[in-house]
């Protein structure tokens, strides 16, 4: 796979430069013009915003609000996608995670632009579902 012409300095806000997830889309996650449904990449955000507050939570949570999300770039079929995620506020039981995602685009050479943006609301919760306090970290 081709380098990208980014350094890695290119993802500064998201603290690690290891991506939380990465996935590449299909012709079953898109329009029959190749563009991927936004719904789609709504949930793979999702995903990838759970993975740090389960684990900063010691386990199950649940969703409880999309706070913002900003689609920056058309999202295409056989594009790479790397979400980069980190916890940016954390309450008595809930955590908010912002969500940044990065589309490598696979033409003459590579090209890695910010496709999307989101910050999501999380709360832990024990096993009856119900809100319970985050552990101390």
């Amino acid at each position: 796979m081709p380098k990208s012409p980014r350094p890695a300095s290119f993802f500064p806000s998201m603290g690690s430069h290891e991506p939380t997830l990465r996935v590449m889309p299909q012709v079953a996650d898109a329009n029959i013009h190749g563009d991927v449904f936004g719904g789609w990449i709504m949930a793979q955000v999702d995903i990838a915003g759970s993975i740090p507050a389960t684990r900063r939570a010691g386990g199950r949570v649940a969703t409880v609000a999309v706070n913002a999300f900003t689609f920056r770039q058309p999202v295409f079929v056989g594009y790479l996608l790397s979400f980069y995620a980190t916890i940016v506020k954390t309450g008595n039981t809930s955590l908010t995670v912002a969500v940044e995602v990065y589309a490598q685009r696979q033409r003459m050479e590579a090209e890695v632009v910010k496709v999307t943006e989101a910050t999501l609301t999380y709360v832990a919760t024990d096993d009856n579902r119900k809100p319970r306090p985050l552990p101390p970290e």
